[in-house]
């Protein structure tokens, strides 16, 4: 037979009907729509942020000072590379004006030339420059929505930032550069620069950000103009953000979420390659006889092989290219919704590369699973094809099929590897997947080993329940694989997620304080303590010196020639608080070196958080550099701290001693904790008092930070249920195959003299063993894939939590014993006469 007639009788099958194929193709296409929806929205996004970087950034390039404007003569050398735009940005309180409310909002001030790049989008629609100059005597203010719902304004109210008011005259519908800012505590609330002095907030050493972006003059060497840049003003001390750098937070965002709902992805197509299999052999075992009779006329092993092979593939090429065309439209779907979150215009469109590897996933996922099938269908014997639904004849794989099923295998790997954005979490995926179904395939077979070995000392409907287990063409080993796979990323899912609403809603509001003060002035000190001191059941009022400062060196080396490690290159990133003390901090335990006299006054002494130095390699007496204010400063460390961040007290990773930063502007921050129900009050008489003081309230910063996790894990669980899915889909599918040997079964049950309710409970009892055998060791892998990630990736304490554990076993027998009753159900009812003449 060689392969064009493979492939005409191949289409003569395809024409008998597809009634058996309908799992098969619903496994490939959700598995391959799921990787190919997310790599092209991921494609989408990453074209977008290139696109759209100059608005993004705000410019060609960005330069960010802390505290003071940038000088004269760099202003006039920043004119030079082309046009300027100079923006500010603070965190301030923002009051009704009767005082009856106040918020916590990011001020951003903006110049005539805001935005270089993109478009500003207002609600009424209206330029921007006009809806923020001053008119009858008030500046105006545009601001999100959040703005007005929580301060209970409308559009034309006025309110109080400082000394200065403002008349919201607009809602921001989009803000071109929001995908610059990596994270905001509060709303955001937009004035003009020229306003920005009536606040009174402008203070020395008070928490601003000075922006200076720049759009290039055409023909300008940008790499040139950055290196005269940088020589001329050496101790400059500002941060530089190229186009490359112009949204890093929504990159890393992407990133890290492509990478794990293409794991997601994964595990549904994995989940959905046991279906395949099940479709496969099902499909088989109703053609037995046409096989039996192909190999009776002379027709050789190998022809059978190529025909169903290639019936296989046809119907693959089928099932991916529906998974395909879901994928292709993606990005047309999610463009609105990430244009609104991100301020990201995506470019919908067709990206074949992520089309591409999806297909490359589908293919490969179809032929592996598949081929098991084939090879059993190619080397039976044909008279053992017609007695193999009541004896299972076990095969001897030849050394091909085994070298061909590796070359598969190793094809997904290394497929998933080349991939992945992230190889080293890519590597614990696939080996967990290898090492999960290895564990199910040994639970299978541990548990028809017992069933059969328990059914001999059973009776009744479980000694049925076991034998039925044990029996030939059981389908425990696919239920179990389906079932398992979804249920073990679920417990994952939920265990990750309930770990960290228990550190957020348990640990920390326990310690935590009420507020942080922040820009609190040194001449303000006193009277902020006197105030904080009359409130009825204070404790824990702590109020320490504030600097910021750029870590620029370690150990002489400088920070751009570092390799950070992967959970500690925040410490790099933008600019560290800072703080000098002659005695140790509250609660400070020191694991290495002493604390230097009170009255030392020697050249600078660092102490350091103990982690930050193990995790760059930094011992007693090496050195430190910080640039504070365009001032480097070195400091020796002189001892190392372990710090409890979880108690969300006043720390900081470097502590100075005293004789340096006392002399520099400066501000103070205060934490302190009182009842809750005096919260509001205390807000109300420090704002009051001190209009340039800002506070966050930790309650409620907390239960935002709860929102963001509740609804990413409400996101991720709904993900993970796409395995889930597909696990109820192959278990269904297994039990619509092992229909016939069901109603084979319940008719001679009938004829023995078995009662359906005795059918019944035989059929209960074997889909919950399987259910609960499932459950557990679900529990049991979700559970250590949850501790790998709480313990190793966010270095968190880890908890067992009963009810996921409860839900979960719970869970797995009723699907089980629901599917599995549902799908035999046409067996209870059948009639024997019909199906005896038959036999």
């Amino acid at each position: 037979m060689r392969l064009p007639l493979a492939w005409r009788l191949a289409g003569r099958e395809l024409r008998g009907g597809l009634a058996g194929f309908r799992l098969f193709f619903f496994c490939l296409a959700l598995g391959v729509g799921l990787i190919a929806a997310v790599g092209t929205i991921s494609a989408a996004v990453q074209l977008g942020l290139a696109r759209d970087a100059r608005a993004l950034l705000g410019g060609d390039v960005e330069l960010r000072l802390l505290y003071d404007p940038a000088t004269p003569a760099e202003l006039a050398t920043f004119a030079e590379a082309g046009r300027v735009s100079a923006l500010a940005t603070m965190r301030v309180m923002a009051v009704k004006a009767d005082r009856s409310q106040r918020l916590l909002v990011e001020l951003k001030s903006v110049d005539q030339a805001y935005p270089l790049f993109g478009q500003m989008m207002l609600t009424p629609d209206e330029p921007l420059q006009p809806a923020l100059a001053r008119q009858n005597g008030a500046w105006g203010a545009v601001a999100d929505g959040e703005v007005l719902e929580r301060l209970g304004l409308k559009l034309g109210d006025v309110v109080k930032v400082g000394a200065a008011t403002y008349q919201i005259r607009a809602v921001v519908a989009r803000e071109p550069d929001r995908g610059a800012d990596a994270f905001l505590l509060g709303p955001r609330f937009m004035v003009a620069t020229a306003s920005l002095a009536d606040t009174g907030l402008v203070e020395p050493g008070s928490l601003i950000y000075r922006l200076y972006r720049i759009a290039y003059a055409p023909g300008l060497d940008a790499k040139a103009w950055l290196a005269a840049l940088g020589q001329r003003f050496p101790d400059a001390g500002w941060r530089i953000r190229e186009l490359s750098d112009a949204a890093p937070g929504v990159k890393r965002f992407v990133s890290q979420t492509t990478m794990f709902l293409t794991l997601v992805g994964l595990s549904a197509l994995l989940v959905g390659g046991v279906g395949v299999g099940n479709a496969v052999a099902a499909y088989l075992d109703g053609r037995k006889e046409t096989i039996a009779i192909l190999k009776c006329l002379g027709a050789p092993a190998s022809s059978i092989f190529t025909l169903y092979l290639s019936l296989i593939l046809l119907l693959a090429l089928g099932g991916i290219a529906l998974g395909l065309a879901i994928g292709a439209a993606a990005p047309f779907i999610a463009a609105e919704p990430l244009a609104s979150a991100f301020g990201l215009d995506l470019p919908a469109g067709l990206y074949p590369q992520p089309l591409a590897v999806a297909a490359g996933f589908g293919f490969l996922v179809a032929l592996g699973f598949s081929l098991p099938a084939l090879m059993r269908a190619r080397d039976l014997p044909p008279g053992q094809l017609f007695r193999d639904m009541l004896e299972r004849r076990r095969l001897r794989r030849r050394l091909l099929d085994w070298l061909l099923l590796a070359v598969v295998v190793a094809l997904l790997m290394a497929l998933t590897l080349v991939t992945s954005v992230d190889q080293r979490l890519a590597a614990w995926f696939v080996v967990a997947s290898l090492a999960t179904i290895a564990v199910f395939r040994l639970l299978a077979l541990g548990i028809r080993t017992g069933a059969g070995c328990l059914a001999r000392r059973s009776r009744g409907s479980l000694r049925r329940a076991l034998a039925d287990l044990a029996g030939p063409g059981a389908p425990t080993g696919s239920v179990l694989l389906s079932l398992g796979i979804g249920l073990t990323v679920l417990v994952a899912v939920a265990s990750i997620q309930g770990n960290l609403r228990r550190e957020l809603a348990d640990t920390m509001p326990a310690q935590a304080p009420s507020f942080y003060f922040i820009d609190i002035q040194p001449a303000q000190a006193a009277a902020f303590d006197a105030i904080a001191r009359s409130e009825p059941g204070l404790a824990d009022l702590d109020r320490v010196p504030m600097l910021r400062g750029r870590i620029t060196r370690m150990k002489d080396v400088p920070v751009e020639k570092l390799a950070p490690p992967k959970h500690d290159g925040w410490v790099l990133q933008g600019d560290r608080g800072v703080t000098w003390s002659a005695l140790p901090p509250r609660g400070a335990t020191l694991v290495a070196g002493s604390w230097w006299p009170a009255d030392y006054k020697g050249p600078p002494l660092v102490s350091l958080d103990a982690e930050v130095a193990d995790a760059f390699g930094l011992r007693l007496g090496d050195d430190i550099t910080v640039n504070v204010l365009g001032r480097e400063i070195t400091g020796r460390i002189a001892n190392l701290r372990r710090i409890d961040w979880e108690t969300l007290a006043i720390n900081f990773i470097m502590v100075f001693s005293p004789g340096i930063l006392e002399g520099a502007p400066q501000t103070d921050i205060a934490t302190l904790r009182v009842p809750a129900d005096r919260e509001l009050d205390l807000q109300r008489r420090v704002t009051d008092r001190f209009p340039n003081v800002s506070a966050i309230h930790v309650r409620e910063a907390l239960a935002s930070v709860m929102r963001i996790v509740d609804a990413m894990g409400a996101a991720v669980a709904s993900l993970a249920g796409i395995a889930l899915v597909a696990g109820v889909a192959v278990l269904a599918g297994a039990v619509i195959a092992d229909r016939r040997r069901r109603i084979y079964d319940a008719v001679v049950l009938k004829v023995l003299g078995a009662t359906r309710a005795d059918v019944l409970a035989g059929l209960a009892l074997e889909y919950g063993i399987l259910g609960f055998a499932t459950a557990a060791i679900a529990l049991l892998l979700g559970s250590l894939s949850a501790y790998g990630f709480v313990s190793w990736e966010m270095e968190q304490p880890f908890a067992l939590l009963p009810s996921v554990v409860l839900a979960t076993a719970v869970a797995g027998a009723v699907i089980a014993a629901v599917i599995g009753l549902a799908g035999t159900w046409r067996a209870l009812g059948q009639k024997a006469a019909p199906l005896l003449r038959n036999e």
